[in-house]
């Protein structure tokens, strides 16, 4: 891939995060939660301070799941949403979704300001454009929505875009930041406070009850008041049907150096594949032109080299590219109505609390799920809760969606084990993936740069669908609910919670 990095890099990455230790006994605390995103982390901090004794545990390494790879836009412009949400649920509905998501980003900026947090975090105007005359139509409906709704902003009138667009809508006053900056911050705050954060330490069940404990995949369990399960896909269901509830995407991202300053202001096309700009700062202080898009169910993409390939080409057709130091792409999970689950995950367990389908917003609805669950917690309740409860349900959203997403999943599951495309052993290059017949079952094949090979059986250990190797992330995938796991079988994301049966070559 010529200019750009032959392996994911995320700009956030650059930020060096302390390591923590695997859970290696029993505990018992006031609250489990599963998970160091930003969900996660900002939930443990919302009931620490308020007294509350948490255990944070993570499958992996902290603040590198969805978090570590997002563009990192803290607004409440979620696209073309609102007039969505109008004609949907009508204005009531629509300005609680607004002042949530305002309320994620306040928060974000008053606990910076409080733990004098510097993460690169300035105000900045968010737009979504159209750059063809067939889009100007809806921006003028969301115009309409955000002047029925008292939102601070409107059409926009020009752009510093360096190409033309036919029609835009602003809203004002959103805001960027470095999420890892500023994680990190508040993970050394959780430690001064005492609390126990574990990283490698994967939890793969759930006993409910007065008094659910969380399950480790090393034998050890953690006994609480209440569990918050803030894995992104919760891998633990309790019939809440989430397998069927949520869609799951991959999106791309290039940070690129340009020949002068990168255009100021958060923007987002109307048009698909969508493409998302915004400027970032660099490890050493010099400005980035972040272009991220070109998104895809997880999972069915023939060669997703080819996403990074045509944002490169969209940025070489209209700035001055210098270089493309980083590259990154991230899942994203939206629910069937376009608002995300918070809460309990189902009306028979209380005390246990699920937050997922953000749809790409994660910064701002991933810190209001932090407050909304917390305040559910202590028992205060929150304004948000009806809004955001995992067990509503809408008719005409709900089914239409339902019955779309399933059937996608039910042609995946029957074309993976119909149409597998094989390769020899011998034809695999370093570095690369595909389904081999080995001694007479088909398996799923590695080569490692030194030409070792790793074999697995593809079948997802979720829910049994065939895994796509993923060549941009060097990968095992699912197309049916986004479970990803690494050449040698192990999860990186869920729903699945078991690795893969492993083969010795």
């Amino acid at each position: 891939m010529n200019g750009i990095p032959n392996s994911p890099q995320p700009l956030w990455r650059d930020t060096t995060i302390d390591s923590f230790p695997q859970l290696d006994r029993d505990m018992e605390t006031d609250v489990t939660v599963i998970g160091s995103g930003i969900t996660g982390i900002t939930t443990a901090y919302f009931l620490v301070k308020k007294g509350f004794k948490v255990v944070l545990l993570e499958a992996g390494k902290v603040i590198n799941g969805t978090t570590g790879y997002t563009t990192a836009k803290l607004s409440a412009q979620h696209g073309l949403i609102y007039d969505h949400l109008i004609r949907t649920f009508g204005k009531e509905t629509a300005k609680k979704y607004y002042l949530a998501n305002q309320e994620g980003l306040h928060y974000i900026d008053d606990i910076r300001t409080d733990l004098k947090i510097d993460c690169d975090f300035s105000y900045q105007p968010s737009i979504v454009y159209s750059a063809a005359p067939s889009g100007n139509r809806k921006i003028e409906k969301e115009a309409e929505a955000y002047k029925d709704l008292g939102i601070d902003g409107g059409l926009a009138d020009n752009s510093v875009l360096p190409f033309p667009i036919q029609s835009a809508v602003k809203m004002n006053q959103q805001a960027q930041f470095h999420p890892l900056k500023y994680l990190k911050s508040l993970l050394i705050y959780l430690k001064q406070k005492d609390t126990h954060i574990f990283e490698n330490t994967r939890a793969v069940d759930i006993k409910k009850g007065t008094l659910p404990e969380v399950k480790t995949r090393k034998g050890h369990s953690v006994l609480s008041d209440h569990v918050v399960i803030a894995s992104h896909f919760p891998f633990k269901d309790l019939n809440g049907m989430y397998f069927a509830r949520l869609h799951v995407e991959r999106s791309y991202t290039i940070a690129v150096k340009t020949n002068g300053p990168p255009p100021k202001g958060m923007y987002l096309s109307t048009e698909e594949p969508k493409k998302s700009l915004r400027h970032a700062l660099g490890s050493n202080g010099e400005e980035l032109l972040l272009i991220g898009g070109e998104g895809h169910t997880s999972g069915q993409s023939e060669n997703t080299y080819n996403h990074y390939e045509k944002l490169k080409e969209f940025a070489e057709k209209n700035f001055s590219v210098k270089d493309i130091p980083y590259r990154w792409s991230s899942q994203d999970i939206s629910t069937l109505d376009r608002i995300p689950y918070i809460g309990p995950i189902t009306r028979n367990n209380p005390n246990i609390y699920v937050a997922t389908g953000f749809a790409k917003w994660g910064m701002s609805n991933g810190t209001v799920a932090g407050k909304v669950i917390s305040d559910l917690i202590t028992g205060n309740g929150s304004p948000y809760e009806k809004l955001f409860s995992p067990s509503r349900f809408n008719a005409s959203q709900d089914v239409k969606n339902f019955t779309k997403e399933n059937m996608d999943v039910a042609k995946e599951l029957f074309k993976g084990k119909l149409h597998r495309k094989e390769t020899d052993m011998e034809n695999l290059q370093p570095n690369e993936g595909g389904i081999v017949n080995y001694r007479g079952k088909k398996l799923g094949a590695y080569k490692a740069s030194n030409g070792g090979v790793s074999l697995v059986d593809t079948t997802c250990t979720h829910m049994g669908c065939d895994l796509q190797w993923n060549t941009a992330e060097c990968s095992w995938d699912c197309p049916c609910h986004g479970s990803r796991f690494t050449p040698s079988g192990e999860v990186i994301e869920g729903p699945a919670t078991k690795p893969l049966k492993n083969y010795h070559n």
